[in-house]
């Protein structure tokens, strides 16, 4: 438990540490806690593929655990030197400070306007990498608009009301980046189609920036242009959903042939080669930068805002160009997770909730474990009405499916042979927003009650046969 704790607080200041992620996901695997070993496991990447098939000897990860451990220790006991110099300071200060403030500060304090001025050590940093930005003439169009989405009552990516940082950029001037806001599901953030608006920066030149919360709980106000601003939020959230299916799809297709996708249709062929069910014009416009993206980052380069906007990025007129950071929301590909527990089968992206769906199981019968989706199939059986329903998804070399089924009472119950059963319009979407490889964890608990699955289903436009007429499914 000790050491779980080391590596909890190690991963949290380290969140990009794969091998960190793996570490502590053994810890929960030994504390019985598969559920949150399966998550860290997940979190680890290619790390928990390598380590678990190779023939390397334990003790080589043992000391690297060992390593991590003693740097753990190491900053909780600088921390609290830290901490308790802190307080030694707070109490000469306040034997030094008088106990109330001149009436005049608190009233000045009050009338400030809501606008703010980014740290000026940012403000180097950024005049360092870009020596000439401020000569330039301002990329984006007057009003333009930027999204991204955070905890709700939190910030992310550096962005605050005090700092905003680059978005006093000149090049973003009249720009306007409003951030959506997800409630916290257990663990996990659930993501909307309709996320709400938790409040906007917005740059008024000269390095101001105003910041306007839109909270119910602090300002009754809304944006003048809400109903304008919603529905751009909502298109942004359908953009994002397809950019983690089409990302998801790149890196699932290099690890299964060893290359990269050359074009769009690569991802598109007839079955057994759908590795997307079909596509969308965002899609066809994001392929190229994705791939492009994918290989950076496969070769450990890690593109700055200058790349974005050559590739479309924050203040380009690319794929990306409305989302903060030059790039997708989703940095995780898919991932599917099965809680037998509560009968529910998500899609997920590092800690973030796509889909919350019911599903039927088959209690014991339905093997725990980490598989992939190999097939995906049309009306398995050549039927849409038949027992496996009109969508199935195969989970590695296995009996064993996700699919639709035509006993639709049974979906919460444990009444299949082991397999997953969906709701015909639950299976047919995610057959739709996930790619063929896509892992697939199963355990016992996770995911949370509460269901996460729009009524406006994403979909997208099939282009090919992916029925599998030559062959009758035996699934459980």
């Amino acid at each position: 438990m000790r050491n779980s704790l080391y590596l909890k607080k190690y991963v949290q200041m380290h969140p990009d540490n794969k091998m960190g992620w793996y570490l502590l996901g053994k810890e929960y695997e030994k504390e019985g806690q598969l559920g949150k070993a399966n998550y860290c496991f997940n979190r680890s990447g290619g790390i928990y593929e390598a380590f678990e098939t190779s023939k390397m000897p334990s003790d080589i990860w043992k000391e690297y655990e060992q390593r991590l451990l003693q740097q753990a220790e190491e900053r909780e006991r600088r921390s609290v030197r830290l901490r308790r110099l802190l307080v030694a300071v707070m109490v000469l200060l306040l034997a030094l400070v008088p106990s109330v403030d001149a009436p005049s500060r608190h009233r000045k304090a009050q009338e400030a306007p809501a606008v703010h001025r980014p740290d000026p050590a940012a403000g180097k940093e950024r005049a360092q990498a870009d020596p000439q930005g401020g000569g330039k003439e301002p990329v984006t169009e007057e009003g333009a608009v930027m999204f991204t989405a955070v905890k709700e009552g939190g910030l992310e990516k550096g962005v605050t009301p005090i700092a905003p940082g680059p978005l006093a950029h000149p090049k973003l001037l009249g720009s306007r980046l409003a951030v959506l806001e997800m409630k916290k599901q257990g663990n996990w953030l659930a993501w909307k189609r309709r996320l709400p608006v938790g409040y906007t920066l917005e740059n008024k030149g000269s390095g101001a920036v105003a910041y306007q919360s839109y909270d119910p709980k602090t300002c009754s106000c809304r944006p003048e242009d809400g109903d304008k601003l919603a529905k751009a939020a909502s298109a942004w959230t359908e953009k994002q959903e397809e950019l983690a299916l089409l990302s998801s799809a790149i890196r699932a297709y290099q690890s299964q042939t060893g290359q990269y996708p050359e074009k769009l249709e690569d991802l598109v062929r007839p079955f057994p080669d759908n590795w997307i069910s079909g596509t969308t014009e965002g899609m066809k416009e994001a392929f190229l930068p994705l791939v492009q993206r994918a290989r950076a980052e496969a070769a450990g380069q890690k593109q700055d805002s200058s790349d974005a906007e050559k590739g479309g990025g924050a203040a380009g007129k690319g794929p990306f160009a409305d989302t903060w950071g030059g790039g997708p929301y989703f940095d995780d590909p898919l991932t599917i997770l099965v809680d037998k527990q509560n009968h529910r089968l998500a899609v997920v992206s590092g800690n973030v909730m796509l889909r919350n769906y019911k599903v039927g199981l088959g209690g014991e019968r339905t093997p725990e474990g980490r598989f992939a989706i190999t097939d995906k199939v049309m009306n398995p059986n050549g039927r849409d009405d038949g027992e496996f329903g009109s969508r199935g998804m195969q989970l590695s070399d296995t009996n064993y499916a996700i699919h639709g089924t035509n006993e639709p009472d049974s979906v919460g119950k444990d009444e299949s042979q082991g397999c997953i059963r969906m709701s015909r319009a639950d299976a047919e979407e995610l057959f739709d927003l996930v790619p063929m490889g896509t892992p697939v964890i199963i355990s016992k608990g996770g995911l949370p009650d509460d269901l996460l699955a729009p009524q406006e289903k994403f979909r997208t436009k099939r282009e090919q046969d992916q029925t599998n007429p030559r062959k009758t499914y035996h699934w459980l």
